[in-house]
């Protein structure tokens, strides 16, 4: 699996091209990428600074990853967070799933990013014509991530 937090841009076929690399056992891909919106909370957004603390983040991906590998008949995974200022458009997130079939594709890459909104340390800062405010998890995040406290079937 792919984890990675980072600086840079990514490039979503790339990723998923090598996500699929020599695996033809691989049926399905179920992918998430989220944007640097220009609006949030009623407020213009000019650019968005996201900050972590990079031992604890890269385990939490990890630990999230390895749950939703224990839960679904996934091949492989990559999860890919960028750092740093961001503005509207930029990408923020990828997550991508690989798996036999469809339904474990989905279901892992929606539990792998309503987790990550909710667990991973990431600390997020928005600029607005009101000036900086740090973003908290939204209730709706925190009730998506209560969905999967059930046991899942596989």
């Amino acid at each position: 699996m792919k984890i990675s937090v980072q600086i840079e841009d990514f490039d979503l076929g790339r990723e998923v091209t090598e996500l699929r690399a020599h695996q033809p056992q691989i049926g399905a891909v179920a992918s998430f990428v989220g944007l640097v919106r220009d609006i949030n909370d009623g407020s213009t957004v000019a650019a968005m600074s996201l900050e972590h603390y990079p031992a604890m983040t890269e385990k939490a991906l990890r630990d999230i990853a390895a749950e939703a590998a224990q839960r679904w008949q996934i091949i492989d995974a990559t999860i890919i967070h960028r750092i740093g200022d961001l503005y509207p458009t930029d990408q923020i997130v990828l997550v991508a799933v690989a798996s036999m079939h469809r339904h474990d594709a989905f279901a892992a890459c929606e539990f792998i990013m309503d987790f990550l909104k909710t667990s991973a340390p990431f600390w997020k800062k928005e600029l607005t014509p009101q000036g900086a405010r740090w973003v908290d998890a939204r209730e709706t995040d925190e009730t998506a991530t209560q969905r999967w406290t059930k046991p899942s079937k596989r």
